[in-house]
């Protein structure tokens, strides 16, 4: 293993308390990277940094020394209640890891607790643990920090612990404000203290960081640590030590590649990326059954309580493979992964910067490898001018074994895989549709009976994007998947319980009018409104008709009035009808006689 380092920690030029030298020796970190060297003596001098470093060059180690080493020259030591140090990330997963690293340390400081505050646990049990231990160092998520303010009347009064707050940590900032954390951020703002120190750590600068840099820090100091032999001019974010591939292949073969490639790597640590949660459900399912001998773990932000007990997992396995979304995108230190596979490209270029960066990491090596379909082959060219990565073409297995009709039995065989094929299928042609970089990923060039081949989907699902197209080239199975049971008999049981109660309440139904249910409020409104304007025209209309149309209708009355009493004949009645009907009429009299017209 190579290291990039800019000397020892002896050589700082503010000395590290020789129990924080300590604990470094114990985790296996002799040297400094960049970033630490660069951003520790900053924040001891009490200054604000704004850091931007690749992912993977050692930021969680830049802001927890600094954190130890400010609080152990307080003049005045931390009481239990008093907050000194907050600690803000965007994942639960990231929150995970960086109190583990803080541990580390602080088991060398009986002096100082830490808390960990993450959402999928219970609120009340974090403030009972607060309240009994105390929480000297907080690391939290922004939502689960900015609800921990308003808990006063479960007797957590938050406001009051942080006035004594001498560091906050926003690590992953890019990441915080694209996740949509600006409001909880500028909440929690307004609660801290304006004479504190202050660090925004990040891979990627972005103006909404740039906002938050002016907001939340006073006259800082900007780092950008790029790689070492990297120009000065480049703006490349990946790890020198990451080996990055691309492979072509179409939408139907990707599938059987993957699992080709990992049955021929399955001694190594692979992380596999899916755009949506759906596709996670459904292909990690697949995977389990196909790829036999592998730990196949699934990891994705829907998942509310079990999240940390599979990365946890994850992180102590020597080889499997964790088929996730991009939740796992950012910052995450797994151990030795040796691959990151994205099957799907990132809705955007920086996020396939920090999917390759969970390999490669603190000097280690490392591979990439991302699919593509032919009409996205530009997608090369365009991260090699934005993002200065370059990527090598690694070449398709050319036979690999055929494992869709697998799949598709999987599917007859249990509804649970047919239904989570088909929810696969239909958010990831929604998240396509959404792709940032739209000239490339354009969902009307997208093929959909391959797609939907390669999803080994056993007929089309039926969503807006596919109305009114025909699909030759797909061939649906000759079942009507209605049939197709669970293998779970407990959810068949209630399924077939629903089905009963759907065709007794459509028999019952039957003839009678139907109602919309549950139907908008603004549709019913705009509704009635549509219906009272064309009341509105009739009436109009009506006003409008000319005097000769009017004249005439008044005639027609007349000559019926007169048949009924008998004063005309109906030849009469019929002659004096069609006279009207050829042109204006002038009614004179009541007589026979007195209707004249053209003939």
């Amino acid at each position: 293993m190579e290291h990039v380092t800019e000397g020892s920690w002896e050589s700082l030029p503010v000395p590290l308390h020789p129990r924080v030298l300590g604990a470094l020796r114990e985790l296996g970190f002799p040297y400094m990277t960049p970033v630490q060297s660069a951003t520790i003596p900053l924040f001891l001098r009490n200054k604000d940094v704004a850091a931007e470093a690749v992912t993977g060059s050692g930021k969680t180690l830049a802001f927890v020394i600094p954190i130890l080493e400010i609080l152990l020259r307080r003049e005045e030591p931390l009481k239990r209640s008093q907050v000194g140090a907050i600690i803000i990330t965007p994942t639960r997963e990231l929150a995970v890891q960086i109190d583990e690293v803080l541990s580390h340390f602080t088991k060398s400081f009986p002096q100082f607790s830490q808390i960990l505050w993450i959402g999928g646990r219970n609120p009340g049990e974090d403030v009972s643990r607060f309240k009994e231990h105390g929480g000297n160092i907080i690391v939290a998520t922004p939502g689960r920090l900015e609800d921990m303010f308003r808990r006063k009347a479960e007797g957590l009064d938050l406001a009051s612990c942080v006035r004594s707050l001498d560091v906050l940590v926003l690590d992953e900032a890019d990441r915080l404000l694209d996740m949509g954390f600006e409001a909880s951020i500028n909440s929690i703002l307004g609660f801290l203290p304006k004479q504190r120190r202050t660090g925004l750590f990040s891979a990627t600068q972005t103006q909404e960081v740039e906002n938050l840099v002016r907001a939340g820090l006073r006259n800082p100091v900007r780092i950008s640590v790029k790689e070492k032999g990297v120009a000065a001019s480049s703006t490349q974010k990946t790890p020198s030590r990451l080996e990055n591939h691309y492979m072509v292949c179409k939408a139907d073969e990707k599938f059987n590649q993957l699992v080709h490639f990992l049955r021929n790597h399955k001694q190594e640590k692979h992380l596999v990326f899916f755009s949506t949660c759906a596709c996670v459900e459904y292909y990690g399912k697949a995977l389990e059954a196909l790829v036999k001998g592998v730990e196949i773990m699934c990891l994705h932000g829907k998942m509310k309580f079990k999240r940390n007990k599979i990365f946890m997992g994850f992180r102590k396995l020597q080889s499997g493979v964790l088929v996730c979304t991009d939740v796992m995108a950012r910052g995450i230190d797994i151990p030795e992964v040796n691959w990151v596979l994205q099957y799907d490209p990132p809705s955007n270029a920086s996020a396939f910067v920090h999917r390759c960066g969970r390999t490669a990491r603190i000097g280690h090596g490392g591979s990439a490898l991302v699919f593509l379909l032919p009409m996205e082959e530009s997608y090369v060219n365009f991260l090699a001018i934005n993002q200065k990565c370059p990527l090598q073409e690694m070449q398709p297995q050319k036979r690999p074994a055929d494992l869709l009709p697998k799949l598709r039995a999987m599917a007859l065989a249990d509804r649970a895989v047919f239904e989570k094929g088909m929810r696969a299928f239909v958010s990831f042609v929604q998240a396509y549709a959404k792709h940032e970089c739209s000239l490339i990923f354009r969902l009307k060039d997208l093929d959909f009976a391959a797609l939907a081949r390669g999803f080994a989907l056993l007929r089309m699902p039926k969503m807006p994007e596919l109305r009114g197209k025909q699909f030759p080239d797909f061939v649906p199975v000759d079942v009507n998947t209605d049939t197709i049971p669970f293998r779970d008999k407990i959810r068949e049981k209630q399924r077939q319980k629903l089905l009963e109660q759907q065709r007794k309440e459509k028999t019952e139904n039957e003839g009678r009018r139907r109602f919309v249910k549950n139907k908008a409020w603004s549709k019913q409104k705009a509704k009635r409104e549509k219906k009272k304007m064309n009341k509105k025209r009739k009436r109009e209309k009506g006003s409008d008709l000319e005097d000769e149309d009017m004249e005439e209708l008044l005639n027609d009355t007349r000559l019926l009035k007169k048949f009924k009493k008998g004063k005309i004949t109906e030849e009469e009645l019929e002659t004096g009808l069609l006279t009207s009907a050829k042109g204006p009429i002038r009614t004179v009299g009541l007589g026979t006689s007195d209707v004249e017209g053209d003939g």
